[in-house]
């Protein structure tokens, strides 16, 4: 994964600029910071790295770093850990974007943990929330951006709406 002290970092791109800003947010993840509303850094890795279904460079060299965090205790890490790489990832496919070949190796590397990571956090309780980003990161992590996507939407009300739709098929 790209070191968060190289110079690359400020010749990368997310959606305010250059991502020279980054690699200081980034060091933040490793005490698994909340992500709930607009807590730090969670609001500004969002807003400049899967701006409105926009994703840059920056994006790409940022995942393994969240997923790093993210191993380094999946018991504690809440739902966005999970979140944060499938909305990348879903993103990516739907605009059919490259990643960059010096990203490409750690970029898909930490996104084929998220199986392995999600059965790890599984030793505790999840909410409906969590269930579900674990679910879209799994379905990313295996190419379903479709599925992904649709997962993030999942509620236990669409869940049992859908289920009573299947019924009557």
């Amino acid at each position: 994964m790209l070191s968060l002290d190289s110079p690359l970092w400020a010749r990368m791109q997310h959606a305010y600029g250059d991502a020279a800003d980054i690699p200081a947010l980034l060091r933040q993840l490793g005490s698994l910071p909340d992500a709930t509303g607009e807590s730090e850094p969670w609001f500004t890795l969002w807003s400049a790295l899967a701006h409105q279904g926009d994703v840059y460079s920056a994006s790409f060299a940022a995942v393994p770093h969240v997923v790093a965090a993210l191993a380094t205790q999946p018991l504690a890490a809440t739902a966005t850990y999970f979140q944060f790489p499938a909305w990348v990832e879903i993103c990516r496919q739907r605009q059919e974007l490259d990643v960059e070949p010096e990203l490409a190796p750690a970029y898909f590397g930490a996104l084929a943990r998220l199986p392995a990571l999600a059965a790890a956090a599984s030793a505790r309780t999840w909410d409906h929330e969590m269930l579900a980003c674990v679910l879209a990161a799994i379905a990313a992590a295996k190419g379903g951006a479709d599925m992904a996507e649709a997962a993030l939407e999942l509620t236990p009300e669409r869940a049992e709406a859908y289920r009573e739709w299947l019924e009557d098929q």
